[in-house]
């Protein structure tokens, strides 16, 4: 299982990108979903606008039904992608994020 959190704002040009956010539920800035690994190319898509990576089930529990505020001591960068930045896929390591996220 994949947490999916959005982390940019509106989506201009990739009409793709936006459809696709769109089916996955990730309508506003830092709303999130738990995605089952068969939705791994929808994912793909929207890789620039969102982050994920594999979730651990006490962070799943922590997440049950909360919305995230951006992350204590912020993003390092919104455009640029993992590990430089904050896009993309980031395995495990959404975990960290996840829980700075959380309040």
């Amino acid at each position: 299982m994949y947490a999916v959190i959005r982390i940019r704002g509106r989506v201009e040009k990739n009409k793709a990108a936006k459809d696709t956010m769109k089916m996955l539920g990730l309508n506003i800035l830092y709303s999130w979903r738990i995605v089952p690994e068969e939705k791994l190319g929808m994912i793909k898509k929207a890789q620039d606008f969102v982050t994920w990576g594999e979730i651990n089930d006490n962070i799943a529990n922590q997440l049950n039904g909360k919305k995230l505020c951006p992350p204590l001591k912020g993003f390092r960068a919104i455009k640029i992608h993992y590990p430089k930045g904050d896009l993309g896929y980031r395995g495990d390591k959404i975990n960290e994020l996840l829980q700075r996220m959380i309040r």
